[in-house]
């Protein structure tokens, strides 16, 4: 399958929003084409020493959901997270922007799947760790998280604050099990961390502003 590339140094996952500011006229040019089309685009990482994707890397599917306008033809869009794919190899193409032949990458069967107990502790923690990256952003905002592992190990790895390489080898487990078990290992840790921080980002709101008697 041929798909329209966007290089980027930035992760994003199935099932999941991620917004994305369009600055380069390439890459305007290629909103403009794809807002014309099927409104799908690939985005994966950057070769090592070029922008160029390197052969073999992998990315998803984004599909722009909106687009804000901006001055000098610039953009904010907010796409969504589909398929996972593979960049077989580069096509010679008339665009300014990077097309390449794609193929689908899925996770492989599990032999060991989550327990039930263990998707809701998942789920709990998560759920936990969403609220509490909330509020440090004075957001009062619901969550609502996906019901099946695959798609729910996707959702709560987009909400973790790991660094681009982490995020990208995260996106490459084909294992809906493995990566609910990095998940259930890593939050614990990054729960208790991320709600001592609301304490004291709430303290740090009310200091000077308490009761006068």
């Amino acid at each position: 399958m041929q798909l329209p590339l966007f290089p980027l140094k930035v992760v994003l996952f199935p099932g999941t929003l991620l917004p994305v500011h369009i600055f380069e006229p390439r890459y305007r040019q290629l909103l403009t084409d794809v807002s014309a089309g099927d409104h799908r685009f690939g985005l994966l990482p950057p070769g090592a020493d070029s922008d160029q994707p390197a052969a073999l890397s992998i990315g998803c599917v984004a599909m722009v959901r909106a687009v804000q306008a901006l001055p000098q033809g610039r953009s904010n869009i907010v796409v969504s997270g589909e398929r996972r794919f593979r960049l077989v190899e580069m096509l010679w193409s008339q665009t300014p922007y990077y097309q390449g032949r794609v193929e689908w990458v899925e996770d492989v069967p599990d032999v060991q799947v989550p327990t039930e107990s263990e998707v809701q502790e998942l789920r709990s923690l998560g759920r936990r760790y969403a609220l509490a990256l909330h509020a440090l952003a004075d957001q009062s905002l619901d969550v609502d998280l996906p019901e099946a592992p695959a798609e729910l190990s996707f959702g709560i790895g987009a909400l973790m604050e790991w660094d681009f390489d982490a995020r990208q080898r995260f996106l490459e487990v084909r294992s809906a099990t493995e990566r609910v078990e990095r998940l259930l290992h890593a939050l614990p840790v990054l729960v208790k961390q991320a709600e001592e921080r609301v304490l004291i980002h709430d303290s740090a709101k009310r200091n000077g502003h308490g009761a006068v008697s």
